[in-house]
């Protein structure tokens, strides 16, 4: 009787179900909170990368150009908030393979984003590597 009334008692299940769908739905969660702050990241350092680029456009030498871009870096960092400014490495240079052309690439540590501290599973490079090229002279 006992054993029957215990087999046929539904006032826990909502629990049991709840202790074992939960751990499953909050890592799902997070690693989309995770990941979308690592995307946001990433795609900062591009926009990153397309704005120094256009503005070193107006520079007349390599050199200039290269300073447009450093300088942009330092003043656009500011209000930055998911980015570091001492964790980027800027290289602006004429492209090697086409002088008309000037590449501003940016490498990120991206170490210290919350999605490296959180999981261990499927992660993506620590370092962000965007860059973007223009056209010097026109077309």
């Amino acid at each position: 009787m006992r054993i029957r009334r215990f087999i046929t008692n539904s006032s826990g299940a909502a629990a049991v179900e709840f202790a074992i769908v939960s751990p499953l739905f909050f890592i799902a969660l997070l690693s989309m909170i995770a990941y979308g702050i690592y995307l946001s990241a990433a795609h900062s350092v591009q926009q990153l990368a397309a704005d120094a680029a256009r503005t070193a456009v107006a520079g007349l030498s390599d050199t200039e150009r290269k300073t447009l871009a450093t300088d942009f870096i330092n003043r656009s960092m500011i209000d930055s908030t998911l980015l570091d400014k001492s964790k980027l490495t800027l290289i602006a240079q004429a492209d090697p393979g086409n002088p008309n052309q000037f590449t501003v690439a940016l490498t990120y540590d991206a170490s210290n984003l919350p999605i490296f501290n959180l999981f261990t599973y499927a992660m993506p490079s620590n370092q962000i590597k965007r860059f973007a090229t223009v056209r010097v002279g026109g077309i």
